[in-house]
């Protein structure tokens, strides 16, 4: 039997296990009610267009796109899941913020 304290860098073993998590991705989903979300407008870079943006969702990318999918269908509006962030064509702060207490998340608006 091998040594807890060592670490294996290679192994042709089938039974050693692989580590599920990688690097840069999250452990684990944490449920809505655990997870502080911010709804804020951002216009920077855009040509003066409005994005909201949300921030602060802890999932892996599969459940950010999902939640995106679902906020788009019933905004009736565009987006894109950038990095850990949800962006949705339009000021739709008020509406997202509704959508997402719906679902169980602490969800505020940010900024002004």
């Amino acid at each position: 039997m091998a040594d807890p304290n060592r670490r294996i860098v290679y192994s042709t073993d089938p039974e050693l296990e692989a580590p599920e998590t990688r690097p840069g991705s999250p452990a684990r989903s944490l449920s809505p009610r655990q997870q502080q979300v911010r709804v804020g407008l951002e216009r920077k870079g855009r040509g003066g267009k409005s994005v909201s943006l949300i921030t602060g969702v802890t999932a892996a990318p599969a459940e950010l796109e999902k939640l995106c999918k679902l906020l788009k269908n019933r905004l009736g509006a565009g987006g894109a899941v950038k990095g850990q962030a949800i962006e949705i064509q339009g000021d739709q702060r008020d509406k997202i913020v509704a959508i997402l207490l719906e679902l169980g998340y602490q969800a505020k608006k940010a900024g002004g």
